[in-house]
């Protein structure tokens, strides 16, 4: 039985446009900054938008880049917050480099401390996406006192939960890391679409311009070797996906920062019921589900994921 947790109530009607209407990448990142920032331990890739404001960071998922969150940078920033979207540690033009693949969402979690410091800000807001979702739960973890308000989206860590008999939405199993597999050993345009493609709750969502990024960042040798070993199809990688869970449920009472458990309807597998239940063992979470998304949900309707943000870190 799933211990009561509450869900965010949004303060106003969302109205969203069609996403046929939303402009390309390049269009939505006017008026942003892409830079690297080198911190004490690791470099950073940032899209900034905004020069004032409570620090907001957004982290994507696993394989993935800063582009994720192409669609909320302004929104988000005209609505008080300085926001950073960065390529996580192993990710796109970030650090590489020392790999940890026995730990390697602690040495994130770490990256990201590391970059809060090198921003100046003794705190920032962060929301993480699947990968960044577990980082965002490691973070608040282990450095609580960097740690504003943090958003789990579609994913919540490793942890070794007592109950795993929830409905599942398609897409689950060993389908994701097929497909991450395929897309980066003969990455083409058909791969690595097939792989972004279970992202969103219906293929025409995702752009072929999104797809053309993903590609063109797999194609800088450096970028591509070390998704390879993140996806772990290097020479020299294990080759199981399966990892054993670093935390019991019971380590979550620990969890210090406020926190919401972000889920979507139609997230791949595990769907909203295995959220709502994360949420109520993490210490005073709250919960979210959006109708109508699977694994992108700030892509898949990005006025709804602002407005979760705004509310759950301004109400």
């Amino acid at each position: 039985m799933v211990t009561s947790v509450e869900t965010l109530k949004l303060s106003k009607e969302v109205k969203a446009r069609p996403l046929s209407e939303w402009p390309t990448i390049a269009v939505e990142l006017l008026g942003t900054q892409t830079r690297l920032i080198q911190g004490k331990q690791y470099r950073h890739r940032v899209i900034e938008c905004g020069d004032s404001g409570e620090p907001l960071i957004l982290i994507h998922g696993i394989g993935g880049h800063a582009e994720t969150y192409a669609r909320n940078l302004h929104n988000l920033k005209n609505n008080g917050f300085h926001v950073f979207a960065i390529d996580a540690l192993y990710h796109g033009f970030s650090s590489h480099q020392p790999y940890d693949d026995d730990d390697r969402t602690t040495r994130q979690a770490e990256a990201l401390a590391d970059l809060i410091d090198a921003l100046g800000f003794p705190y920032a807001h962060v929301e993480g996406e699947s990968m960044g979702g577990a980082i965002t739960m490691e973070f608040g973890l282990k450095f609580p006192e960097k740690s504003g308000k943090l958003i789990m989206n579609t994913g919540v860590g490793g942890v070794n939960w007592k109950k795993t008999d929830f409905p599942q939405n398609p897409g689950g199993g060993d389908t994701l890391a097929e497909l991450s597999k395929a897309s980066i050993l003969t990455p083409s345009f058909e791969t690595v679409r097939k792989r972004m493609e279970w992202l969103v709750a219906e293929p025409s969502r995702m752009t072929d311009e999104m797809v053309d990024v993903r590609l063109r960042l797999y194609s800088f040798q450096d970028v591509y070797e070390s998704i390879k070993r993140v996806y772990r199809v290097a020479d020299d990688s294990p080759r199981d996906w399966n990892r054993e869970p670093k935390y019991e449920e019971e380590d979550l009472q620990g969890f210090k920062p406020d926190g919401l458990v972000f889920w979507t309807e139609k997230n791949p597998g595990q769907g909203p019921a295995f959220g709502e239940y994360a949420a109520s063992k993490i210490r005073g979470a709250k919960f979210y589900n959006m109708l109508d998304a699977a694994h992108w949900p700030q892509w898949e309707k990005p006025e709804e994921h602002d407005q979760v943000l705004i509310d759950f870190i301004l109400g």
